[in-house]
C-alpha cells in the first residue's frame, strides 16, 4: 500500500534517487594529469643531464691526468734510451766510400750525431752492433722534434755509403725514423773534448770531426710550451765510457 501525499505536504519517507536494479556505483579512481607527467619528465631529464655532466667532467680530468703521466713516462724513457745507447757506444771504424780510407764511425754537429752502439732500441737489449743516428728535424705540429734512425752495423763497409770525401752527409729523416721527442723550442748537440790531465775540465764544441771519441755528448732540449706539471725534456749530459783511441783499439780493421 503506497502512501500518497498532497501537494505542499512532505512525505515521511526518506528521499532516495532511483537506481537501476543490480548496478553498483563506480569507485572513485585517481590518475596523473598531463601537467604532472610533464613535471616528472622534466625532473628526470634534469637529473640525467646532471649525471652526464659530472661523468664528462670526470672523464676529462682522467684524460688530462693520463696524458700527463704518458708525457712523464715518455720523458723518463727518452732519458734511459739515450743513456743506454750512448753508454753502449763502440769505438769502431768505417770505410769512407767503398775501398776508401778508414775513419772513426762517429761524427756529429749541432743538429745531428751518428755512432755505432751495442744497444738496440728496436730490440730493447744489447746484441748486434747498430748504426744509430739522432737528428733535430722540423716538427709538423710546430717547433722541432728529435728523430732516431737505427740500422745494422755489419762491418766497416756498412758505413761506406754515409761517408764521402772523409765527411758524413747530414742525417736524413725517413718514414722508418722514430720520434723520440716532439714540440721542442730547440734541440742541439755538443761534444766534450777529452783532456788527458784534467778529466773534469774540458770544453764543449758544436762540431766533432776528430779521429777519437768525445768524453760525453750533450743534448740540449726545451719544450715549445713548458708545463710545470709535466717532466720537461731538459739538457742531458750522456758520458761516453770509451777511453781508448779508435785507431789504436781497432788498428787491425
Amino acid at each position: 500500500m503506497s502512501r500518497k501525499t498532497k501537494v505542499g505536504q512532505v512525505s515521511d519517507l526518506p528521499f532516495s534517487r532511483p537506481s537501476r536494479a543490480g548496478r553498483r556505483p563506480a569507485p572513485h579512481t585517481h590518475g596523473f594529469t598531463l601537467v604532472e607527467m610533464m613535471i616528472a619528465i622534466t625532473l628526470v631529464a634534469a637529473i640525467i643531464t646532471g649525471l652526464l655532466m659530472a661523468m664528462r667532467t670526470s672523464l676529462t680530468a682522467y684524460e688530462k691526468v693520463n696524458r700527463r703521466l704518458e708525457d712523464n713516462r715518455r720523458a723518463m724513457g727518452l732519458d734511459q734510451a739515450l743513456h743506454r745507447q750512448f753508454g753502449g757506444m763502440m769505438p769502431v771504424t768505417g770505410e769512407c766510400g767503398l775501398g776508401g780510407p778508414k775513419v772513426a764511425a762517429f761524427n756529429g754537429d749541432a743538429a745531428s750525431v751518428r755512432f755505432v752502439s751495442s744497444f738496440s732500441l728496436a730490440e730493447g737489449a744489447r746484441g748486434y752492433p747498430r748504426v744509430v743516428e739522432y737528428v733535430a728535424a722540423p716538427d709538423p705540429n710546430g717547433g722541432l722534434r728529435l728523430m732516431m734512425n737505427e740500422r745494422l752495423y755489419s762491418g766497416p763497409s756498412s758505413v761506406a755509403p754515409q761517408c764521402v770525401n772523409l765527411t758524413f752527409p747530414p742525417v736524413q729523416v725517413t718514414p722508418q725514423s722514430v720520434e723520440m721527442a716532439g714540440k721542442l723550442a730547440y734541440c742541439r748537440f755538443a761534444y766534450r773534448v777529452p783532456v788527458a790531465d784534467s778529466p773534469m775540465g774540458a770544453d764543449w764544441i758544436p762540431l766533432w770531426q776528430r779521429p777519437d771519441l768525445p768524453r760525453a755528448v750533450r743534448i740540449e732540449m726545451m719544450p715549445l710550451d713548458p708545463n710545470p706539471s709535466r717532466l720537461p725534456a731538459l739538457t742531458l749530459n750522456v758520458p761516453v765510457h770509451v777511453t781508448r783511441l779508435v785507431s789504436v783499439a781497432y788498428a787491425d780493421q
